[in-house]
């Protein structure tokens, strides 16, 4: 299986395989399912880059351009698009093959805004 595309600066941060348990009635992938691997691999993303805690605080400029079909082999790569003094905001893209060999196809994107909180919960510098 080729690799899929990476968009610049970005890093391969999630990979699995779309399961049946995870479909819609209409028998695709539930959108709230992308939704939340792309939170995973934006906050996995965060916490690295804030060296501790993070919550996630806003989506925004999330499109969904192609369903996303049982059997899939599901990538999201993230990239750091902007650091404020508590918080982050990470690029998420998430792709699929499909089948062996199958060709990557971006199936949608958007930009995760993260805080960095301490032990309690509350805000704290991403540097600090």
């Amino acid at each position: 299986m080729s690799e899929h595309p990476r968009p610049d600066e970005a890093t391969l941060t999630l990979r699995t395989t779309a399961m049946p348990a995870d479909t819609n009635p209409n028998g695709d992938i539930f959108g709230g399912w992308v939704m939340a691997q792309m939170d995973l691999a934006g906050g996995a993303a965060a916490i690295k880059r804030a060296r501790g805690r993070v919550a996630t605080v806003a989506v925004d400029g999330m499109s969904f351009h192609r369903p996303v079909f049982v059997g899939d082999q599901f990538s999201v790569y993230t990239r750091i698009a902007r650091v404020g003094n508590s918080s982050l905001t990470v690029r998420v893209e998430a792709w699929v093959c499909r089948g062996i060999g199958g060709e990557p196809i971006q199936v949608t994107g958007g930009q995760f805004t993260f805080v960095a909180i301490d032990d309690e919960g509350r805000p704290r510098p991403v540097d600090g």
